[in-house]
């Protein structure tokens, strides 16, 4: 697959990682930081569909939400520029999304320890369908398996020990150093 042409500063900018690591609320900041529209794939797909997600998955199933997750994504990726978008925390699962996305825009994972995104977890199960009634255990077993997934993006940021507006800070920052870097030489 030959990379789309587009400016550097024009990319969208994708966040990616585990459910409940802060895509949203640090990309809805990245977003303001950067004057930059934000899209929550998630929240796009619900209102497309007029379903929540938890709907979705109970009258459609996984495998309807990931199809009409992908046609999202690469909607998104083909059609709009220079925004915020973040992915659901499954999404980079599917190789034409993950494909697309490194294909044309830039990709950041928000990387989070299992410790610490554990102690989140009671708060995030109630809205994650792929969480419910499974064990400490087997949601471990999803997040180490998806760790591997995660390892193909742009930029990996780190965000133990960080509050929100600090990942965002450091997020615009490493960008705006990026596109410095590759500025056309005039």
């Amino acid at each position: 697959m030959s990379r789309q042409h587009i400016p550097v500063r024009a990319k969208n900018i994708v966040l990616i990682g585990f459910m409940g690591v802060g895509k949203t609320t640090i990309g809805k900041m990245v977003a303001d930081k950067l004057y930059r529209d934000f899209i929550d794939v998630d929240i796009e797909i619900e209102r497309r569909y007029n379903k929540t997600i938890p709907e979705i998955f109970a009258q459609h199933g996984e495998g309807y939400f990931r199809e009409i997750e992908r046609n999202t994504v690469i909607d998104i990726c083909d059609n709009k520029q220079c925004n915020i978008v973040s992915l659901g925390g499954g999404a980079f699962k599917q190789e034409a999304i993950r494909e697309k996305c490194l294909d044309s825009c830039l990709v950041l994972f928000l990387d989070l320890s299992w410790d610490h995104w554990k102690e989140r977890m009671d708060l995030l199960i109630e809205n994650r369908p792929v969480l419910h009634n499974k064990s400490v255990d087997e949601v471990q077993e999803i997040f180490d398996e998806r760790q591997a997934i995660y390892a193909e993006h742009n930029a990996r940021v780190t965000t133990d020990n960080l509050n929100p507006e600090e990942v965002a800070d450091y997020i615009v920052e490493i960008l705006k150093l990026g596109w410095e870097l590759h500025q056309p030489l005039s």
